[in-house]
């Protein structure tokens, strides 16, 4: 199983989140770097993939309600794609 962590530390915007994704889960380079573009990535992952997102309330008080989104977003990817999990630390 493949683990990618996501450090919501170490991001400061939007931009940061979809560069971290797209390189750490190997991400097609036609991924655009919106959430449109994340579901369709992460639901279209074909090996068993544990993503982690750590220190959501530090992203959460630096990008507001696109934290929130993204978060949703990895939720709903993981429920639909049985190779994938989401959690948050």
């Amino acid at each position: 199983m493949t683990e990618f962590v996501l450090n919501g530390a170490e991001i400061t915007e939007r931009k940061q989140i979809h560069e971290k994704l797209a390189l750490g889960l190997s991400f097609p380079d036609w991924y655009g770097g919106n959430l449109d573009a994340l579901y369709d990535c992460l639901t279209g992952i074909t090996a068993d993939t544990r993503v982690v997102l750590r220190d959501f309330d530090v992203l959460e008080e630096r990008l507001g309600k696109y934290a929130a989104s993204v978060k949703k977003v990895m939720k709903k990817a993981a429920e639909d794609n049985p190779k994938l999990s989401f959690v948050t630390e």
